[in-house]
């Protein structure tokens, strides 16, 4: 029944019980029906109606009562409208009153209402009292469906320990709190927070029980989830061949903050002037975890003995760390290098590196280290230049071969003007009257002959001795000059015309003389093999120059009949050749001692418009090389 209904079966109600009380011969306490006239109104929930009812009542029963007595009777009927009125005054009391908590109790369950966690009230035998507006949207039951029913049988709710446990901890302590398990009207799973609350009464009996109810199946879900994931990466750390090291620089990135040095460009000028601040930042680098594959790297049984900083495990010579300093700075991602640790038993152990920096919201606590023994790449690298030394000696020595007879010449040549001026001297003695002066002149060529001679074995030597490269500044014209020197007879049997350009001041470059010289002696020998069987001008130029401020170019042009396209592709690989006794190592060789020097070497040809070789080098440049 609606609001109006109720006001208007209040008002006919009080209509009839005044008719009958005035029309009437009955002598009851009719009045007292209007007990349920006051009743009728206080169903509407307004304190108004029932106010206006109540008066209404009285108002009539006071009417009637002068009709049918007056003013002037006093009797048992006055006792009946006495006890009609009191009963009017005690209901509407007691239905405002009602009404009163009554809007307090629905103030409460409004705001229990508007919570998005899922509230409902239950007494102690479990049904189901109040069911809230989240309670119905989540599990799907309105609230005229769940009332009235045993809510762990709605719900289905499964516990994680025993119910009669969690009941007698609820009655002991008041509250509760843990995880169940529930299912909605469709069927769906959810796992919820629920916290619970005893209700008494005044002789604290317990009247009910308040459960809420938080839906974390998602909260759940992603935390397993993440669960698996950190475990999966875990094992993925742990199972990993590369060595990892997890390391905090956020003592770096606030040391940086402090001194200013906020960008690459002014922590550079920093280190160069504070060279002691490298130091510094390495004990400021912490590691805070390491993979098996690291520890076995650097023989350590156990993490604990590198939870402390870089320094512990960086060796004192390290130039890397400065340059993984200025890329932090620079907010690179990626830092890679190649550096030496140092092992619990002081061995040190080559490695490659990459850094990985974490972005700017991740913070500066999580740098991770991929780091790679490169123990047998370097002894394989170094097996594989002693075998090339190898190759290489033998390849100076069969040059060496075909230049067998132009040696012999050039040393012949000072061999024989030794002898000339040793006669000639021993003329100028025979005379009656010596001349000391011509024979002094004579002793004077010997000498310079024998000085030329023994420069031109001792170039040879240097050209055939088997030893370890060494590195020194160089100059590219003595190396020209003194390469020339080596194959210009062989050139001249060969009748090619050799002209050499070097461009004034020249800067030094860094290698070893040796293996430069046979890389020129090597491409003009075969120069002049090329231009062996042409008829016409047999030209060798040899041009050195700067191609780049930090670069030379030396270049090897002949004027023979050049390179074939299908040749010209595959002219460095190993054991590749055009000639008939030839091994095919020659170029393989230049081109590898080249690139062992920093630099390139490649070749260019027109067919029939002879063939270029060139040798890009790396300039020697304030005692560093770019």
């Amino acid at each position: 029944m609606t609001r109006t209904a109720f006001r208007v079966a209040a008002a006919l109600l009080a209509l009839g019980i005044f008719l009958i009380d005035t029309l009437t011969p009955l002598e009851g306490a009719v009045a007292v029906l209007y007990v349920v006239v006051v009743l009728l109104a206080a169903r509407t929930s307004r304190r108004g109606d029932i106010f206006v009812a109540a008066v209404g009542s009285l108002v009539l029963t006071v009417a009637a009562y002068i009709d049918s007595h007056g003013l002037t009777h006093a009797g048992s009927p006055t006792l009946r409208a006495l006890v009609s009125l009191s009963a009017i005054g005690i209901t509407a009391a007691l239905a405002l009153q009602n009404q009163r908590a009554t809007d307090t109790l629905s103030a409460q369950a409004r705001l229990l209402n508007l919570s998005h966690d899922m509230i409902f009230v239950r007494d102690q035998f479990g049904v189901i009292t109040f069911w809230n507006s989240a309670a119905e949207e989540v599990y799907g039951w309105r609230s005229r469906e769940a009332v009235g029913r045993v809510a762990d049988e709605l719900l289905e709710t499964r516990y994680s320990e025993r119910r009669e446990t969690i009941e007698a901890a609820l009655l002991d302590t008041g509250r509760w709190d843990g995880t169940l398990e529930q299912r909605t009207k469709v069927g769906d799973t959810l796992i919820v927070e629920s916290r619970w609350a005893v209700q008494r009464d005044q002789l604290g009996r317990p009247m009910g029980v308040l459960e809420t109810h938080t839906d974390v199946t998602d909260r759940q879900a992603a935390h397993a989830a993440l669960v698996q994931s950190e475990r999966r990466y875990r094992r993925m750390f742990d199972a990993s061949r590369i060595g990892v090291v997890q390391e905090d620089w956020s003592g770096i990135r606030a040391e940086l903050t402090a001194l200013g040095l906020s960008d690459a460009t002014a922590l550079g000028a920093h280190l160069a002037s504070h060279p002691d601040f490298i130091e510094r930042a390495r004990k400021l680098t912490k590691i805070i975890d390491v993979n098996p594959a690291f520890l076995s790297m650097v023989a350590a049984g156990s993490s604990s003995r590198f939870l402390e900083s870089v320094g512990d495990i960086l060796c004192e010579t390290d130039r890397t760390f400065a340059a993984a300093l200025v890329a932090f700075a620079r907010g690179d991602a990626f830092h890679e290098g190649e550096t030496e640790l140092v092992g619990i038993d002081g061995r040190r152990v080559p490695v490659l590196f990459a850094i990985t920096f974490p972005g700017v919201d991740d913070g500066d606590g999580n740098v991770l280290v991929f780091v790679i023994d490169n123990t047998e790449r370097k002894q394989a690298q170094d097996a594989v230049l002693a075998a090339q030394a190898e190759l290489a000696h033998a390849a100076r020595v069969a040059t060496l071969g075909e230049l067998t007879a132009s040696i012999a010449h050039e040393v012949n040549q000072p061999l024989m003007a030794v002898v000339t001026s040793g006669e000639a001297g021993m003329r100028w003695l025979s005379r009656e009257t010596p001349d000391l002066h011509e024979v002094e002149t004579a002793i004077r060529r010997i000498i310079s002959e024998g000085r030329r001679a023994s420069e031109i074995v001792k170039r040879i030597r240097a050209f055939l001795k088997k030893a370890p490269a060494q590195q020194s500044e160089l100059s590219v014209a003595a190396i020209i000059e003194e390469a020339s020197q080596l194959v210009q007879r062989e050139l001249a049997r060969e009748r090619v015309e050799l002209r050499i350009e070097i461009e004034p001041g020249l800067p030094a470059v860094m290698g070893d003389r040796i293996q430069l010289q046979q890389v020129l002696v090597n491409l003009m020998v075969n120069a002049g093999q090329a231009m062996a069987d042409q008829a016409g001008q047999r030209l060798l130029s040899i041009v050195a120059a700067r191609s780049a401020p930090d670069s030379l170019a030396v270049t090897i042009t002949d004027s023979g009949p050049g390179i074939a396209e299908g040749d010209l592709a595959r002219l460095f690989d190993p054991f590749f050749t055009t000639k008939q006794q030839g091994m095919g190592m020659g170029l393989a060789i230049c081109r590898t001692t080249t690139e062992a020097h920093g630099g390139r070497l490649w070749a260019e040809s027109a067919l029939g418009g002879g063939a270029t070789f060139q040798i890009m080098l790396p300039v020697w440049q304030d005692g560093t090389t770019p």
